[in-house]
């Protein structure tokens, strides 16, 4: 019988996220028989203990009888319990330094890690995240920054908001006038900021209509790399090529530049690729960009304006342009950034079960079905206290 526990979140400051909603634990308990479900007690998490145990599940501090400990966000080192296995976002894959003493203590207490960001299909696309809520929050957000910019509508945030429905019921009232908004990406996050462009009946246009045409009300163009990076010796794109090479390539988003109002950014950006345009190009005349909601944060990354990232109370930043210094938002002289690095936080309730549905669908049967499942196994970072050989490659990090 495989005994499963919910961790209460630890890292500071709080994630209200959790892996499971009551009622789908619930559905797991019934759908795997013989499955038990131990919920650690907290006064954080967007579902309260009441709702737990009203529904019959166990909710106590102990949770060292569980084996296979499921949370959110990196678990704080003196909270791991040796000899388990556990489920979490680690941010250690990409050798991240304030993360090292978190594996180097996942390897000393043999514990099992298995990282939601490496739980991937055979085509290598991943299975579970929480892209789809960065963008929905980060295009509310980035509207939210334009309202307040131009004085025409102001939004709730999305983080005042209980529910997904109760942010997009305040579109209705928002008239924004003309406003050219450019998104940029193509995978969840990308799809959920037009999900919310499509409750607000924003008209789609095509990158040639966008750099051609005037409107009187809102329109967006969906950008992938190919609208907006270019071979520097004038060859056909080729997207395998593109991300293996990406340095034989460079930005052709300039026209852009002169059109968009308002730029979402959710690309994957690694510093091989090239920035989208550069601090200089910010001083032209002809830059019309006003806001940026930037979802991907990565600092000094594709936008390179951004400096920092932000908080969920404090979203957005201003920055000059000419003195390429970080002001206070909302003057006409900045251009305002959006650069929450924990957008999903916002909206807990919908994020939470939007993932444990992803969870529940596509990895509960491989964990508790499948002896050896590829998936899980290739997802193991460590175990027996030592890194698996796909993840061989962090022995220096953790030397």
């Amino acid at each position: 019988m495989a005994v499963i526990g919910l961790i209460r979140e630890g890292k500071k400051p709080f994630d209200k996220r959790v892996a499971l909603s009551p009622e789908q634990c619930l559905e797991i308990i019934e759908h795997f028989p013989g499955t038990q479900i131990i919920v650690q007690s907290s006064s954080h998490r967007c579902f309260k203990d009441e709702e737990y145990s009203e529904l019959g599940i166990e909710v106590k501090e102990d949770i060292s009888e569980c084996d296979i400990l499921f949370g959110v966000k990196e678990v704080p080192v003196d909270e791991l319990i040796p000899c388990k296995t556990y489920f979490f976002f680690s941010h250690t894959i990409k050798k991240q330094p304030y993360n090292r003493n978190l594996l180097r203590t996942v390897l000393q207490k043999n514990i099992r890690l298995v990282d939601y960001e490496t739980l991937v299909w055979e085509n290598g696309n991943r299975v579970l995240g929480f892209g789809r809520f960065a963008g929905i929050v980060g295009a509310h957000e980035g509207l939210a920054a334009w309202g307040k910019k131009t004085g025409k509508f102001e939004l709730k945030p999305a983080w005042q908001c209980a529910t997904y429905k109760e942010m997009i019921d305040q579109y209705e009232n928002i008239k924004p006038g003309p406003l050219k908004i450019a998104v940029c990406g193509d995978g969840r996050v990308a799809h959920g900021c037009i999900e919310v462009l499509k409750k607000l009946n924003y008209r789609e246009v095509t990158s040639q209509e966008f750099l051609e045409e005037s409107y009187s009300s809102p329109v967006y163009v969906h950008l992938l790399a190919e609208d907006f990076y270019t071979h520097k010796d004038g060859l056909v794109w080729d997207k395998s090529n593109f991300y293996h090479d990406p340095e034989s390539y460079e930005s052709s988003f300039a026209p852009y530049t002169e059109k968009c109002d308002l730029m979402m950014n959710a690309i994957f950006w690694n510093e091989r690729i090239p920035r989208f345009f550069s601090i200089e190009d910010m001083k032209s005349r002809k830059f019309n960009i006003k806001v940026i909601a930037d979802i991907s944060c990565d600092i000094n990354g594709s936008i390179p304006a951004t400096l920092k990232d932000t908080t969920i109370d404090n979203p957005v930043f201003g920055y000059h342009p000419f003195s390429e210094t970080i002001e206070a938002p909302y003057q006409s002289d900045t251009i305002d950034i959006m650069a929450v690095s924990n957008l999903p936080c916002e909206l807990p309730l919908d994020a939470s079960e939007s993932f444990g549905d992803q969870l529940i669908r596509h990895v509960m049967g491989e964990l508790l079905k499948i002896e050896n499942s590829r998936m899980i196994t290739d997802a193991t970072i460590a175990k027996d206290g030592a890194l698996t050989k796909k993840y061989f490659y962090l022995s220096d990090y953790v030397a």
